[in-house]
């Protein structure tokens, strides 16, 4: 779809309304920072983990914006808020936010309070302030104004607010599952005023390598040239060094995949593969992992590697898999035990996957964002998402995904910002893109 530009009369008139109430944007940031929004599946506390209380107050601030709103459980207790303006799908467009935060970390180290929403010297500072409530803040200031001038949209306006995609974007998911689809999605993650219309895929994967238990007293029996006579016991088979030569090859298996591809919106070598968990013992219990890792006495004779593994944006998860499953049938190979008992893989460990998102650089709505953000302050460049958020899941689903926000810091870290000049131009080049996209009537 080719979306003609707004007039300058109409964009003129929807930026004044921003102008006329720069605070606007600023006050609902700080009004979200100050609900604590804790994802529960990092720290467990109803004090902090309040976003139903979020989601109902961002409902009533969208419903006086003559939205169409609705709470649906995407987890327990954890509510998405779907938002929707009415229009034509041929020119639906979806900006999404998440609303869950990750922990504060130690206290002590954080100069003002997490959730005071605290404005200082050009900045708002809180927990989420960046990550990422001012980007959603954003949207909502965007659709307000458009509002207020008076404008009406010819294609579907939406705004998704969603939980968990701090821990693997379930609520997004849920979103996408219900059907709460559209032509094309903005998600107002920091970007710095960049336009990111790529990012890899992930996937996490375990791989389980399988030894045999013996005593430690007996470990010379697997290791040195032993007579075949009779009555001789079993060698053991020990897991953890069977996983050691594993990394290694798995090193040069990433390597080798760093160096054949990469992505002209990403940096060489984003494709990596972070072994990220290990465990090693004797016995396999049913939820996957070894029964004992605290005795030094037992050749261990399970190994569970967990792996955080990125793909390239042009990549599919179905190529990506086919080629590691090859790889580790290759390694098992090299070895008389392991052709025997093979390393199993299992996929989506705990559920989670991110397919890739790679929108076209000439894109209309990438264009609109480089064209508006440019008349606004400086040209931003076109890259790519080196990290992984939820705009995955809509592209998984067929919509055109593109990454654009606020600029900021300490996201994850100590004393979060986000800057309140940057957030304003934000909702301004926001609003101007919704313009463009969706169309007057």
């Amino acid at each position: 779809m080719s979306a003609p530009e707004a007039s300058p009369e109409i964009l003129a008139a929807v930026i004044a309304e921003i102008d006329r109430e720069p605070d606007f944007v600023t006050g609902l940031t700080a009004e979200l920072v100050r609900i604590p929004t804790v994802n529960p599946k990092f720290q467990a506390d109803p004090a902090i983990n309040r976003e139903a209380e979020l989601q109902a107050h961002l409902a009533r601030v969208l419903d006086a914006e003559t939205f169409s709103t609705r709470l649906s459980e995407a987890l327990p207790g954890r509510p998405n808020l779907i938002a929707d303006r009415p229009g034509s799908e041929e020119r639906s467009l979806i900006l999404c936010g998440h609303v869950d935060v990750v922990p504060v970390g130690e206290r002590k180290r954080w100069t003002v309070d997490p959730f005071g929403g605290e404005i200082r010297d050009g900045r708002l500072y809180g927990r989420g302030s960046i990550d990422m409530k001012g980007g959603l803040a954003a949207c909502v200031a965007a659709a307000r104004a458009i509002r207020k001038a008076g404008v009406e949209l010819d294609g579907r306006l939406a705004i998704h607010a969603v939980v968990d995609e701090e821990a693997g974007g379930f609520g997004a998911m849920a979103a996408v599952r219900e059907g709460h689809l559209a032509k094309a999605v903005l998600v107002a993650e920091p970007t710095w005023g960049d336009v990111l219309p790529a990012e890899g895929g992930l996937e996490w994967a375990r791989v389980t390598i399988r030894g045999r238990a013996a005593h430690s007293a007996w470990r010379y029996n697997e290791i040195y040239p032993q007579a075949a006579t009779p009555g001789r016991l079993d060698p053991g088979t020990n897991a953890i060094e069977l996983a050691s030569r594993f990394i290694e090859a798995l090193r040069h298996y990433e390597a080798g995949r760093t160096r054949a591809r990469s992505h002209p919106l990403l940096p060489p070598g984003m494709n990596t593969i972070n072994v990220g968990v290990m465990r090693a013992g004797a016995g396999l219990g049913e939820d996957g992992l070894p029964l004992v890792m605290t005795n030094p006495a037992i050749i261990p004779d399970i190994a569970v590697l967990d792996l955080d593994m990125k793909f390239l944006p042009d990549e599919t998860s179905a190529e990506y898999r086919r080629d590691f499953e090859a790889f580790v049938h290759h390694f098992a190979q090299t070895d008389a035990w392991l052709r025997a008992h093979p390393p199993t893989i299992q996929w989506e460990l705990g559920g989670l996957h991110f397919p890739p998102l790679d929108t076209p650089p000439d894109h209309p709505l990438v264009a609109s964002l480089v064209k508006r953000k440019s008349a606004f302050g400086k040209a931003p460049e076109i890259r790519g998402f080196v990290a992984v958020c939820d705009a995955a899941h809509y592209a998984g689903a067929g919509v055109d995904g593109v990454i654009f926000g606020p600029s900021g810091d300490g996201f994850h870290g100590d004393d979060e910002y986000v800057d309140i000049a940057s957030l304003r131009e934000t909702a301004k080049v926001i609003a101007a893109s919704v313009l463009d996209w969706c169309g007057v009537r």
